[in-house]
């Protein structure tokens, strides 16, 4: 076996692993086995579909394995009979039982979205967002039993941006990751020499998002509220209530200077700049927008259509009926 060239199972899932994956069949390396999770229904007609991370490997006729779980004795057999150097996990989905962490020569290396031991779990980026964080980045590093506790390989930051939202954090941190896991697995064996074992006092979890969170309370400040906005953009995307429809705000900037004494979640005013709403600190400038059955539409054009609905001192959410 050559030095550079390595026997690789590949496991993810969404996009976000994909990338990573067209990366590696990019590079000089073997990708000898995909996982990746079940096909889930999807779309209003829920049929069944393949994850981004399947689709790229059939197209490349790579096999592709999808087990529900992995702690099958079975399952980890077939998983060790491919005899790979190492496994790549990028947001695969699945626990990895002890067995299937030993079985690569080389281990398991996974790609995390932010700058370990900050923010460990399932929702990096937008955790990181909504936290008011300066920067993130990317952790290569290599697993073990606890979650996203392993020795770290490589890393790689980048700033967050007052309205950066989830959706480009994302592509930017594939846009990071990719190239940095390729480098990394060049010379993989002298990285796992090197790897840098993670100040667990420093570290904070990641939750999962859930979909209530995404209702704002207008009671915020608007930079807590501005940071959620673009947090939860592209999922599961901010909401209020305007009289009985679901507003969604795609996009908004905080006004933290903005003097008012209206009641939060008072409209104060609407022009082609944006829709400003009375926040507990501040006001929030929303620039775009999404009402019920129609599309994410900037402000100015949703004004054009329903200026009716956007007239200042109307409420929005729920301090309306308070």
């Amino acid at each position: 076996m050559s030095a550079n060239k390595l026997r690789i199972i590949f496991a993810g899932t969404p996009e976000f692993a994909a990338l990573h994956l067209d990366a590696l069949l990019d590079s000089a390396h073997n990708i000898v086995a995909v996982y990746t999770q079940p096909d889930r229904p999807a779309g209003r007609g829920k049929k069944l579909q393949a994850s981004p991370v399947k689709q790229r490997a059939v197209a490349r006729g790579i096999p592709v394995l999808q087990p529900p779980s992995l702690k099958d004795p079975e399952v980890q057999k077939v998983l060790s009979d491919f005899e790979a150097d190492v496994m790549v996990v990028v947001a695969y989905g699945l626990i990895l039982p002890q067995a299937v962490l030993d079985a690569p020569r080389l281990g398991c290396i996974n790609v995390h979205a932010s700058l370990l031991p900050r923010w460990r779990g399932a929702a990096p980026i937008q955790r990181a967002i909504e936290a008011g964080d300066a920067k993130t980045g990317t952790t290569i590093m290599q697993m073990e039993a606890g979650l996203d506790t392993g020795p770290m390989l490589a890393m790689a930051e980048c700033p967050i941006e007052s309205e950066t939202t989830a959706a480009e954090l994302h592509d930017t941190l594939a846009s990071l990751g990719a190239p940095l896991l390729v480098s990394t697995l060049g010379s993989v064996e002298q990285h796992l020499r090197d790897a840098v074992t993670q100040d667990d006092s420093l570290a904070c979890y990641a939750e999962k998002i859930l979909k209530p969170e995404a209702r704002i309370d207008w009671r915020e400040s608007a930079e807590e509220i501005a940071r959620k906005v673009a947090a939860f953009n592209p999922f599961p995307v901010c909401f209020t209530e305007l009289g009985n429809d679901r507003l969604k705000l795609w996009r908004a900037t905080a006004q933290p200077s903005a003097n008012h004494e209206a009641p939060p979640g008072t409209l104060l005013a609407s022009d082609n700049n944006g829709i400003l709403i009375a926040c507990g600190e501040g006001a929030l400038l929303a620039t775009e927008l999404q009402l019920p059955g129609g599309r994410a539409m900037s402000s100015q054009d949703l004004l054009n259509a329903r200026a009716q609905s956007f007239s200042p001192g109307q409420r929005l959410g729920n301090n309306a009926q308070q």
